[in-house]
């Protein structure tokens, strides 16, 4: 229990009671860590490696993980019914030991929990009060009390005459280079969305600060609650725009008890490759429009070759010629088909054959006076069995139709995509097969991967090498126990019975058995195992920047959903990538045409209206109709310019000096260009990638500012910015806002700072 003196009862009752809570967390995660510990102390071996693997798939449910990522702020909130009945909120659920299992803790996702959320003075839901929990640790700092039946005499003296000190409080909490989860304050409008019924696709647009990606996360939380055997088996995935963001969010889920999702950049969607790097705005461009699924179709047409202009093949001395009218029948009916590349070569394999036999068959068996055949059918299918064991016969299969990996045939389009596309952009595209991957080259090898497809019998071949090498392997773990059990036992007299009764592992269990229990020990999350498979389907899918994906970033992700079971977040005002699609139409009617919901948030709780009066200039700059997000709030702080001059890194030092909180965070967003130049003036200060979001002050490019917020943003040489980049730079600070520019502001930037 604490020992913490409390001016009140009402304080004194919550800090009792959520000590109990922490006893009971303590207990839970203690037993499993004794338990262990005494099986091991006993000597029973087997007890504790069973514990262990108890343990372990309880780590793997999450339930552990949750327990452990709640600690800090397991109960949040209290609703009092009209009847007396009281019910305290939180982030997991909790229920006593007796038999009707009776609730301790409401999840913050049942039902019940609903109106904590819901309630007001005009429609209380069955309230009398609603009590919001503020603590540090496991301490009770506050109390936040919310009259909802005005009738209701009774008064604690925590009353919030407004019902905003709690929401404030977030909005003016410095940040932490991490997502914090918003389930104190989901507002009404966000509840909806969170617990919108689970079917189709959802659309959920808004501006900067109003909460969407925290209402997609929630949304995700609340959705493995609600059907939890299904997503639980098929796994969600959340999709983000760079690695950055899904750093910055990565510890949401885990807070709300929910570990089983897997998060990825579309540059991590394809098994086997990790792409961060980014293509230039042009061959982005190209790479990601819709025409080129029909561009890479043609690529695997053309690996479909014929003789040039014959092949000979020597066979039991006779020399068979394939020219290309042969082939370009065999070919002709095999795609005929309509299998994959690599599925079909079975088939071409057999036209091949057959055509070879024929020819041999005419040759080495053709009555030379009338012409008939001196073969029977057994004869023909020796002939036939022959050639398949002729190499020159595989060596001219594979010229004519090989076996293609998606790598392969990506890297030797890129390298050569002449006649495939226009010269412009066959240049904008064109690289060395030795380049590394970028994220717009993902979709194009899932695409490839689908027009290829898998030979399974290539691949049972390649599964039955793994399994000779893993039986060889338990066979010599096998060979050393036996080895160093004679060992122990050879200076024992014949006939001793200690020696004749031990079992060495050799007499319960061979190589082959051995190897089996390996391969059975598959302890992987579904999320660990839909990352290891590009062919897996998704229970649900949430993308987050949504309207920046690609054509051919869609078609991977409409692969991932055959349900299109889908929440889609973003806005297309921020649309900065080329092949962004943008409009929500476009990007969803050629998958379900007119079958999507959509809705907007249209509150703005991050940024303060004095920076969003000037991000929205730019905007109406080009628009003049556009209508941001409103603000709730105002710090009644201006955001303010620096003239560097001809020494930007100097002014950028100055400006970052003055705008670091003393608490919290500070962003200097500015053109990748220039990050080496300013990296030499900022004590620290680094770029890449994947910045470290949690330092006092981090350096990114416009892109990698999306979806994050920070307390105080620096904004470098906003004339380098497209209009929908400087938007949303200029909408990441909560707090303060600072620009620094070397050679004057864009026009309508320029003006709104009059």
């Amino acid at each position: 229990m604490s020992n913490t003196e409390f001016p009140d009862d009402e304080l004194r009752h919550e800090q009792e009671f959520i000590d109990g809570l922490y006893a009971r967390v303590d207990v839970l995660l203690g037993e499993a860590e004794t338990s262990v510990a005494d099986a091991l102390a006993q000597g029973d071996k087997p007890m504790q490696a069973r514990l262990e693997r108890d343990i372990l798939v309880a780590e793997r449910s999450g339930l552990l993980a949750a327990l452990n990522a709640v600690d800090g702020s397991l109960c949040f909130g209290r609703i009092d019914l009209a009847d007396g009945t009281v019910h305290h909120i939180g982030r997991i659920g909790l229920r006593e030991d007796d038999a009707e299992h009776t609730p301790v803790l409401i999840d913050w996702r049942a039902d019940v929990a609903r109106p904590f959320y819901l309630a007001t003075g005009h429609t209380p839901m069955g309230l009398r009060r609603r009590r919001h929990i503020a603590t540090q640790d496991r301490t009770v700092t506050s109390l936040h009390d919310e009259i909802l039946d005005l009738g209701d005499a009774t008064r604690t003296g925590h009353e919030d005459p407004t019902g905003d000190a709690v929401l404030l409080a977030a909005l003016n909490s410095a940040r932490t280079g991490r997502m914090g989860d918003i389930v104190q304050t989901i507002q009404a409008d966000q509840d909806r969305i969170i617990r919108a019924p689970h079917r189709g696709v959802l659309v959920v647009e808004g501006g900067p600060g109003t909460g969407k990606t925290a209402v997609a996360l929630h949304r995700a939380a609340y959705l493995l609650y609600e059907h939890r055997e299904l997503l639980a088996r098929r796994a969600v995935l959340i999709v983000g725009p760079n690695p950055a963001f899904l750093g910055y969010i990565g510890e949401v889920l885990p807070s709300l008890g929910e570990t089983g999702v897997l998060l990825a950049t579309v540059g991590e969607l394809f098994p086997g490759v990790r792409a961060t790097a980014a293509d230039g705005r042009e061959a982005a461009a190209v790479k990601g429009r819709a025409d080129m699924a029909a561009v890479l179709a043609e690529v695997v047409q053309d690996w479909q070759s014929l003789p040039d202009p014959v092949i000979a093949i020597e066979h039991d001395r006779e020399i068979l010629m394939l020219d290309d009218g042969l082939v370009k029948v065999a070919r002709e009916r095999t795609r005929a088909a309509k299998l994959p590349h690599n599925v079909a070569r079975e088939y071409f394999e057999g036209h091949i054959l057959n055509t070879l036999t024929e020819l041999y068959a005419e040759r080495v068996g053709t009555d030379p006076y009338d012409g008939s055949s001196l073969l029977d059918a057994s004869d023909v299918t020796q002939i036939r069995d022959e050639l398949a064991e002729n190499p020159e016969v595989w060596a001219a299969i594979d010229q004519l139709w090989p076996r293609l990996t998606p790598q392969r045939l990506v890297a030797d389009f890129l390298a050569d995509p002449m006649g495939y596309v226009s010269d412009d952009d066959a240049a904008a595209i064109r690289r060395p097969v030795t380049r590394e991957w970028t994220v717009s080259d993902v979709p194009l090898l899932d695409e490839a991967a689908e027009l290829l497809g898998v030979d399974e019998r290539w691949a049972r071949a390649r599964a039955e090498r793994e399994r000779e090498t893993q039986v060889a392997y338990a066979q010599g773990v096998l060979d050393v126990s036996y080895a160093s059990r004679t060992y122990e036992f050879e200076d024992k007299e014949d006939g001793d019975p200690e020696a004749s009764e031990v079992l060495s592992a050799h007499d319960i269990i061979d190589a082959e058995r051995f190897a089996e229990r390996h391969e059975e020990a598959d302890h992987r999350s579904a999320a660990e195992r839909a990352a290891a498979d590009r062919t897996w389907a998704f229970g649900h899918i949430i993308v987050d920047e949504a309207q920046e994906l690609s054509p051919m970033a869609w078609r991977l992700l409409m692969r991932r959903s055959p349900t299109r079971s889908m929440t889609l977040v973003g806005d297309p005002a921020q649309t900065a990538e080329p092949a962004g699609v943008g409009s929500w139409a476009d990007i969803l009617e050629p998958y379900v045409e007119d079958r999507w919901e959509h809705t907007r948030l249209g509150v703005n709780y991050r940024t303060p209206s004095e920076v969003m009066d000037l991000a929205a200039a730019v905007v109406r700059a080009e628009n003049p109709e556009f209508e941001p997000p409103g603000s709730v709030r105002s710090t009644g702080v201006r955001p303010r310019v620096w003239d560097a001059g001809d020494d930007l890194p100097g002014a950028v030092a100055e400006a970052v000096a003055e705008l670091t909180p003393v608490e919290g965070r500070l962003a200097v967003i500015a053109p990748r260009e220039l990050h080496r130049r300013l990296t030499v003036r900022l004590d620290g200060v680094t770029a890449g990638a994947e910045p470290d979001l949690t330092r006092k002050v981090v350096l990114l490019d416009p892109r990698q500012s999306k979806g994050l917020e920070f307390d105080s943003v620096l904004v470098v040489e906003p004339r380098r910015y497209g209009t929908s980049d400087l938007y949303v730079a200029l909408t990441r600070a909560t707090q303060r806002l600072g620009v620094v520019h070397t050679k004057g502001l864009p026009k309508a930037l320029a003006e709104a700072f009059g």
